[in-house]
């Protein structure tokens, strides 16, 4: 046995979010021969949780059928900032920011950015979410938070903490039903503050649960906001692809990549009959995706638990991790964030700025 051997049997094996194999990923750090097998290191560029169990039952099966001996794997995961938008300002303490957006209100898209964002923790991420909804905020009700952040050292404020979550939002700041009567400039400057002075820490991912529309929030984002990429979120109706087509021609004209298409609401289960309907009609999603060549995420139902578990303030990763809508959820995440892990690294913040007097 010698690590080549290893190493050619594990270029057998695919790389199940990268859509190539182990060895081409670079997902194999080391390999290190003992007597009688081999521990490999597989460092991912992704929270990859559950990758990690499927690629380690595959290749003990090769391992074994090619008599190679034990194979002991370990893993680590190393997320690194990626590119963004030129000309903004990264965000101290925070990595990667993804938008999930939808130029349609309506669409399930704050039930799906929160339970993406439970995904990616379950997935072994550092994660936050902030509530970029000033208008509407709904993310202090659906994760089950009902008090004030507390002032930070030197000013700022200090995140909430909600099921492994970093959380932000206006909803803490405002009494429950006071209505946020505010023009734009105002709303956008106190979006701006809920992000530059929360003191984030050590975030992978900061995931933005955006407003609907296409208007001055959104615009402030793609101009003072460092996004690494976006998730469009929509029902497969035409006046919601409609809309969401505008939302993902907004980000590509302000130089932010849409990572993906997420179809909510796909279908009705019936669980009295079994009987399985398309109420909001079908394949919108992907039409959209293959009209511009996005990738589409997946599908998610019209489902009454999904809608109980964010009433009770314990969205569905939480409450059914093991569920099939958990799954689903958690399958999104994990490719969403491979593809920002094919992105070229941010290097800036390696590098001391030089201040002159």
């Amino acid at each position: 046995m010698t690590e080549q051997a290893i190493r050619t049997l594990l270029a057998d094996i695919p790389e199940p979010n990268m859509g190539t194999n182990l060895i081409d990923a670079g997902i194999v750090e080391s390999v290190t021969l003992l007597e009688g097998g081999a521990d490999i290191t597989l460092a991912f560029p992704y929270p990859a949780a559950s990758a990690f169990a499927d690629i380690v039952a595959a290749a003990r099966a090769k391992f074994a059928a090619a008599n190679l001996g034990e194979a002991r794997f370990s893993m680590k995961i190393a997320i690194h900032p990626r590119t963004v938008q030129g000309g903004v300002e990264r965000l101290p303490g925070v990595k990667n920011i993804i938008a999930v957006a939808s130029a349609k209100g309506g669409v399930g898209k704050s039930t799906t950015a929160a339970n993406l964002a439970l995904a990616l923790a379950r997935e072994g991420a550092s994660v936050a979410i902030l509530d970029a909804d000033i208008y509407g905020p709904s993310l202090p009700v659906m994760l089950g938070i009902d008090k004030r952040p507390q002032g930070g050292e030197g000013g700022g404020m200090e995140p909430v903490l909600a099921h492994g979550l970093q959380l932000m939002s206006i909803g803490f700041m405002v009494d429950a039903g006071q209505p946020m009567v505010w023009r734009g400039p105002i709303a956008t400057r106190a979006l701006v503050q809920l992000l530059r002075e929360t003191h984030w820490k050590n975030v992978d991912y900061l995931v933005l649960d955006m407003p609907p529309g296409t208007g001055d929030i959104q615009l402030t984002i793609a101009q003072k906001i460092p996004v690494t990429g976006a998730i469009i979120v929509t029902t497969p109706q035409e006046l919601a692809v409609a809309d969401a087509r505008r939302g993902l021609v907004m980000f590509s004209k302000v130089s932010i990549p849409t990572l993906g298409v997420v179809e909510n609401m796909s279908t009705y289960h019936c669980p009295q009959c079994g009987h399985e309907a398309a109420v909001f009609g079908s394949g919108g999603g992907e039409k959209m995706c293959a009209e511009y060549e996005v990738e589409f995420l997946g599908q998610l139902p019209l489902n009454r638990a999904i809608r109980e578990a964010a009433d009770s303030g314990a969205p569905t990763v939480i409450a059914e991790p093991d569920s099939e809508m958990a799954r689903r959820y958690r399958r999104i995440a994990v490719r969403a964030t491979a593809k920002i892990a094919e992105k070229s690294r941010d290097r800036s913040t390696a590098f001391p700025k030089i201040v002159t007097t």
